[in-house]
């Protein structure tokens, strides 16, 4: 198998959505928009105060460093030690990346070749496949058990050896699907047996309720033997925009990713990472009350669908609710009869694969009455569907 082209690619799903939201827009229809997961809140003061005063350092006139800022790569140590209990050597184990997004698609291309196969979640971030597709490598896609955690025994024996990355996204997007510490050492000991990269995608590692602690990968015996993980500034800190997520992890592996790096970059902005060492240092402190508005926004929506005679039950994290969409409609029907009828833009579950089909993506990303007038929505709309199928 060669290198694929970008035309190869199949269209992006989200660009899909966008246009269609633009053309309802353009006709002057209000919307309410509950599809993308960026977040609405505001950037912590203390990162705020930080990019302030920073960004009139004659330092940033330079390039930036090629593995990360000492101030970035000493706060993020602290940060894994202080919340996970894991140690790692800042030095060699550590890698500044430009969003998580980036990060990940770049160490796909860095660790495969034409031929090899990615193990990727059955329902996935696309950049897990379309990274794969560019390299010229095989998404596999890995089913999941009834309680969401991957039915590794479903690949057969010759995938597995052509395989060299195998990722995890726990909590997942969009499934909202958390595991134990015990579930990630078991992807440890697969990954260890089959020589194979260990991926954690962990971009929702602070947005957890109900007193759900989220584990890192980091925290099994031994797991930087086979294991990376990328944590974000994204979600738990209101970021998107900053572009600042890091690497953690197996040396050799972030070794061939900065080198992959240095040859089509050079680096990450000194800002982003100088705003991202706030964040990690401040973390206890930032995290709380953004976690409190969640939970506030995940318990409204969830009882507004509750009241409407949906089932619905709260995640223990992430920002989303993953639902079905009501029988005799496929995913582009459902979403065109959400904007139509109620004004509500969502993500069809096809963006996130075909075994994504059937089901549709809400994020908490607008504030609580907003996302009420949400559901109230989805489910006034639903009945008017099924009523039109008698």
């Amino acid at each position: 198998m060669s290198r694929t082209s970008l035309s190869a690619i199949p269209p992006y799903v989200f660009y899909e959505l966008d246009a269609r939201r633009a053309a309802a827009r353009a006709t002057g229809q209000p919307l309410l928009d509950v599809g993308i997961g960026s977040p609405d809140g505001p950037i912590p003061p203390v990162v705020v105060e930080t990019m302030q005063r920073v960004a009139a350092d004659r330092s940033l006139s330079g390039y930036p460093y090629f593995q990360g800022h000492p101030l970035f790569r000493e706060a993020v140590a602290g940060y894994l030690h202080t919340r996970f209990g894991v140690t790692i050597d800042p030095a060699g184990e550590l890698l500044a990346l430009a969003g998580s997004k980036e990060g990940i698609a770049e160490l796909i291309l860095a660790h495969t070749n034409p031929g090899d196969v990615v193990l990727i979640p059955a329902v996935y971030y696309p950049v897990y496949a379309r990274a794969t597709l560019l390299a010229g490598a095989e998404p596999v896609y890995v089913p999941f058990l009834p309680d969401g955690c991957l039915d590794l025994d479903a690949l057969d024996a010759a995938t597995v050896a052509r395989a060299t990355v195998m990722i995890v996204n726990y909590p997942g997007n969009p499934t909202t699907t958390s595991v134990s510490l015990d579930e990630l050492a078991r992807y440890v000991a697969f990954a260890e047996r089959h020589g194979l990269l260990l991926l954690s995608d962990l971009a929702y590692s602070e947005l957890s309720y109900d007193g759900y602690a989220v584990p890192s990968v980091l925290q099994v015996p031994g797991a930087s033997r086979v294991a990376v993980e990328t944590h974000t500034c994204s979600k738990s800190f209101n970021m998107a925009g900053v572009r600042i997520a890091f690497l953690a992890g197996n040396r050799e592996a972030i070794a061939r990713l900065d080198a992959y790096r240095a040859n089509i970059g050079y680096g990450v902005s000194t800002l982003a990472q100088l705003a991202g060492a706030a964040a990690f240092t401040h973390h206890a402190q930032i995290v709380p009350p953004i976690v409190a508005e969640y939970r506030a926004r995940r318990d409204a929506i969830v009882t507004a669908f509750t009241a409407g005679g949906w089932h619905v039950p709260a995640p223990t994290a992430t920002m989303y609710l993953w639902l079905d969409v009501p029988p005799g409609l496929s995913d582009w029907q459902w979403v065109d009869a959400l904007i139509e009828h109620a004004g509500v833009v969502v993500t069809p579950g096809m963006a996130f694969g075909d075994a994504g089909r059937g089901k549709f993506r809400v994020s908490f990303v607008q504030p609580a009455e907003q996302l009420v007038r949400a559901a109230e929505g989805i489910v006034a709309t639903a009945a008017w569907s099924t009523a039109q199928r008698r």
